[in-house]
């Protein structure tokens, strides 16, 4: 028996059923000419600081909706849903751009960034998103995604610390499992960019005065005509300055010391940029990242944080609780991004990796699954496309046919747990897309863009934008839920200010006090214990 089939048989079907999922799907504001929005975060949202469902990534004009954690994918969705139902009642005639490639963007000084109000923390906030300005560029910023929050429901662990003969503590146990799983979805992650990849083309102003290899469309419109992901490309949501760091994701503790340096040496070119000009603070910090939510990993062990807590001491001192997917794109063609069919495909696939045996990374794969990634996100679509995997040249089709056998008796265990057909049913249209290409979000965009708008992506993401509004405005939205986000509207603003007001140290001392080395090396030595 296979360890894969060991695992999933120790897993009962009430743990199956208890699978937990949440998402954080970014949307930037657009106007009703699909230009980015240069209005305030509106205040019938609430506090960006402080509202536990609607705050704003980088930028004002880019908010994040974020649900709870549930158990079943439809009750996700449903709760997805109204909170665009909210957002849309809030924001007057302005869209949410359905495309994770941001619309037509103004000058790159003019795009606002996020704004948290006069506390320490809001300042800090503020400060973080303009050090990545400073270092990134506020385009690339304005890239929008879905990001998937999955975790086993605490009853698993005990069931497979049992089945592996596991003899350490439990949270090591757990910890080692998280961190199988991210590797594993560090090698296979590349099927998930090419079924779910929807952004093939982008507006000509996202890469206004930088190098880049795509391709003409129309004027106005760039592409590569076998892509799928420009946003997980070279042009998209990537870091040359990062590149060279090689996390290993072997333990808690190599995965923090890994980020280690990276967190605290001094890196020149952003020392040159300097914490403060003139009285204006431009970053946090001067090392190659300011903190850790800085690192543009497409996957994240994760803890949830204490006000003020930095991520790897909450890790280190706690241990992973859930892991975070950053590769999704936005789909155009739904209305709020993704359907449930999609999260049980994720459900499927996380549960794979993390039931698979998961062997140690080193650098050198690590190089080539980066290699494999940018492969997909450029040339998916390309029949003669060819992988890597582990030192085999493979045509990826055939690998992607491969793994998808293999997640056949998890959807099985997955839908005799909960019922009905619905992983079987996602697994058979992921299935489809790999034997015909046509089906995939990337090649749909394509052709709608060319048989509807002229082969123009603003036109077609605009005109898909003002139709999710559509939808969404006809839905009922119960009275209980609309008048229970006004109130949360109400005490988020209200909890701001009373952080503001219990302010009692200068930002200076704060800034410094986050940033200490001396407390980050005491987190990363709890991590090694």
């Amino acid at each position: 028996m296979s360890v894969l089939d060991s695992r999933l048989r120790a897993l009962t079907p009430e743990v199956l059923a208890g699978i937990r999922r949440g998402i954080e799907k970014e949307s930037l504001r657009v106007r009703p000419d699909g230009r980015l929005a240069l209005t305030p975060h509106p205040a019938a949202l609430g506090s960006a600081l402080t509202h536990a469902h609607i705050t704003t990534d980088f930028s004002e004009s880019q908010l994040e909706l974020i649900t709870g954690v549930h158990t079943d994918a439809a009750a996700c969705l449903e709760e997805l849903t109204q909170i665009h139902q909210v957002v849309y009642r809030s924001i007057g005639d302005e869209l949410l751009w359905c495309s994770s490639m941001p619309c037509g963007l103004p000058a790159e000084h003019e795009i606002p960034i996020g704004q948290y109000g006069s506390s320490n923390v809001g300042r800090a906030k503020t400060v973080y998103r303009t050090g990545l300005s400073h270092r990134y560029g506020r385009r690339m910023q304005t890239i929008s995604g879905i990001h998937y929050n999955f975790s086993l429901p605490d009853a698993a662990w005990p069931l497979l610390k049992r089945n592996d003969g596991h003899r350490g503590g439990a949270k090591d146990h757990r910890n080692d499992g998280y961190f199988g799983l991210i590797r594993n979805f560090r090698r296979r992650s590349w099927l998930l960019l090419y079924l779910y990849g929807a952004s093939p083309a982008v507006c000509e102003s996202f890469v206004a005065g930088r190098p880049h290899r795509l391709q003409p469309l129309v004027p106005g419109t760039l592409f590569l005509p076998y892509g799928t992901s420009l946003r997980m490309g070279p042009l998209g949501y990537q870091s040359d300055v990062q590149s060279a760091l090689s996390v290993s994701y072997n333990s808690l503790e190599s995965y923090a010391g890994s980020l280690h340096g990276a967190l605290t040496r001094p890196y020149p070119p952003y020392e040159a940029i300097g914490i403060r000009d003139a009285g204006e603070y431009r970053q946090l910090a001067t090392s190659l990242l300011q903190i850790e939510n800085e690192f543009y990993g497409t996957i994240r062990p994760k803890r949830t944080i204490r006000p003020g807590e930095r991520p790897l001491r909450a890790l280190a001192e706690r241990g992973v609780e859930y892991v975070e997917i950053r590769l999704m794109d936005l789909d155009p063609f739904l209305p709020v991004g993704i359907v449930a069919g999609t999260m049980r495909f994720l459900d499927m696939f996380l549960l794979h990796c993390v039931l698979s045996d998961s062997p140690p990374d080193a650098p050198e794969e690590i190089a080539v699954l980066n290699q494999n990634l940018r492969a997909v996100a450029e040339r998916g679509r390309d029949p003669e496309l060819r992988l890597d995997r582990a030192g085999e040249d493979v045509q990826m089709g055939e690998w992607a046919r491969a793994l998808l056998g293999e997640l056949a008796p998890i959807a099985e265990a997955l839908d005799a747990a909960r019922g009905g057909s619905g992983h079987r049913a996602a697994l058979a249209a992921a299935d489809a897309a790999v034997r015909d290409p046509s089906l995939l979000p990337s090649a749909q965009v394509l052709r709608a863009m060319a048989e509807h708008h002229g082969n123009s992506y603003v036109k077609f993401a605009l005109a898909q934008s003002l139709a999710h509004r559509h939808h969404c405005g006809r839905l009922v939205l119960a009275p209980e839920v609309e008048a229970r986000f006004a109130r949360l509207a109400e005490a988020s603003l209200a909890e701001q200010r009373a952080i503001e007001s219990a302010d009692d140290v200068p930002f200076e001392r704060y800034r410094q006090q986050y940033v200490s080395q001396e407390l980050l090396s005491r987190a990363l030595q709890r991590a090694q214990r």
